[in-house]
């Protein structure tokens, strides 16, 4: 039985500790390697023995457990998620200025709701690249801010605000002369290394408000970043119940670039999860026919956050199937396979719900709103594995602060738990 409190301020830490996928990854390694995991470089041999592995690539992460069974015709169970959340990225040349307001030059990332994003205290996190190659993460802490217009010089702000995405999205961070200032400069010291020794960078922006739960029985759950690093922390808590025994080889991939459509190398469209599960296949013998029967008898959870029911756009849901939230996660169903659950994965997700005495909702879209997509269907082209899409539902999905109900977090921790151990 997992305990709602700890649960939920275990997920509050995590999201303080992952501004980015970058840092999303390497905490998840670290809480993995706390709890007895042996971290792997892709470039090393691996290990063929059974045993608690974690790998990380970029802003992804997969670990995985080889039981004391495992043979090679082992199925695997994998719960996938990803680590990149919408924002805004650095752009070349980040130090920018106008009229004697210092600005950091910033590029869209993803579909963010860009008015969520105003007159909130942001930081820049991710990684540095120095010239000798080694990665290293920074964080500034509370730094910019995306000032609105008052309304004293904008009348008409409240009945159709538009923001030019070049214009009017730039972030303030101090005033003075831009040709004075080095925002670079200032992530390089953050991460304890000299500015001139810095290659390459890959930075983003987060929202530094801390989490918080709120409302009546402090049911309800606000932070940045839960699409999907709700999924990440649900996944990572389940794998570390994970014992040796049995000979289902569990595995949690939480891949990056998701929000941008997955087309990397350390996205679900790229050829990490496969090349990872090869060589866990390799180290337990396997042959050809003995993989493609191991894949064959494994199964992909697809977790990403869905909606709950808006109580103020009604409207924009299917009039029979609207999730609310508290109501137990979703089983995410759509016709035109934007979600890989079919009828076989409908059943898996009722057992392991079943199994884990929580209750689970089905979400659909109105026919009317295009329905967005998740790694489900890459994972399910790519490797031929059964996968269903679930998810916890969310208000303000693609907000700066989303908003969840903690039930529903917990409950989707304990499903995967199920999922891991046979359901």
């Amino acid at each position: 039985m997992i305990d709602t409190a700890s649960h939920i301020d275990d997920f509050a830490a995590f999201i303080r500790e992952s501004p980015s996928s970058y840092h999303a990854a390497a905490e998840t390694r670290r809480r993995l390697l706390e709890a007895g995991f042996t971290a792997l470089a892709e470039a090393d041999e691996w290990p063929r023995e059974p045993g608690r592995y974690v790998v990380v690539r970029d802003g992804a992460v997969i670990a995985w457990v080889v039981p004391e069974g495992a043979t090679a015709l082992s199925a695997f169970r994998v719960l996938g998620a990803h680590t990149d959340s919408p924002g805004f990225k650095l752009k070349p040349k980040p130090t920018t200025g106008s009229n004697g307001w210092l600005q950091a030059g910033v590029e869209v990332y993803g579909g963010p709701l860009l008015n969520s994003w105003l007159d909130r205290e942001l930081e820049l996190a991710g990684r540095l690249v120095t010239r000798d190659g080694v990665e290293h993460l920074t964080r500034t802490g509370p730094f910019l801010r995306i000032p609105q217009l008052a309304i004293h010089l904008d009348r008409d702000a409240n009945t159709g605000l538009t923001l030019d995405r070049q214009r009017h999205t730039a972030p303030v961070f101090g005033v003075g002369d831009a040709s004075q200032a080095d925002l670079l400069g200032i992530l390089a010291r953050a991460a304890g290394v000299e500015v001139e020794e810095v290659a390459g960078y890959d930075i983003l922006t987060a929202d530094t408000a801390a989490p918080a739960r709120f409302g009546l029985d402090s049911a309800l759950f606000a932070a940045g970043r839960m699409d999907n690093l709700s999924s990440v922390h649900a996944g990572l808590a389940a794998l570390l119940t994970v014992g040796l025994e049995g000979d289902t080889v569990s595995v949690l991939a939480a891949f990056d670039h998701e929000e941008l459509g997955s087309e990397s190398r350390s996205g679900a469209s790229g050829p990490l999860l496969a090349e990872v599960l090869g060589r866990v296949q390799v180290g337990l013998g396997a042959s050809e026919e003995e993989r493609a029967r191991a894949f064959a008898a494994s199964w992909c959870l697809s977790s990403d956050a869905g909606h709950s029911v808006h109580p103020n756009y009604p409207e924009k849901h299917d009039p029979v199937n609207r999730p609310v939230a508290g109501g137990g996660p979703l089983l995410k169903i759509n016709a035109n396979q934007r979600y890989a659950t079919d009828a076989r994965g409908a059943a898996l997700w009722r057992r392991a719900c079943e199994r884990a005495g929580v209750d689970f909702q089905e979400f659909v879209s109105n026919n009317t709103v295009p329905c967005g997509s998740t790694i489900g269907p890459l994972t399910a082209t790519r490797l031929g594995i059964r996968t269903v899409d679930v998810g916890v539902p969310l208000l303000s999905m693609h907000s700066a602060r989303e908003l969840a109900h903690v039930d529903d977090l917990v409950a989707l921790s304990a499903a995967i738990g199920a999922f891991f151990a046979g359901a």
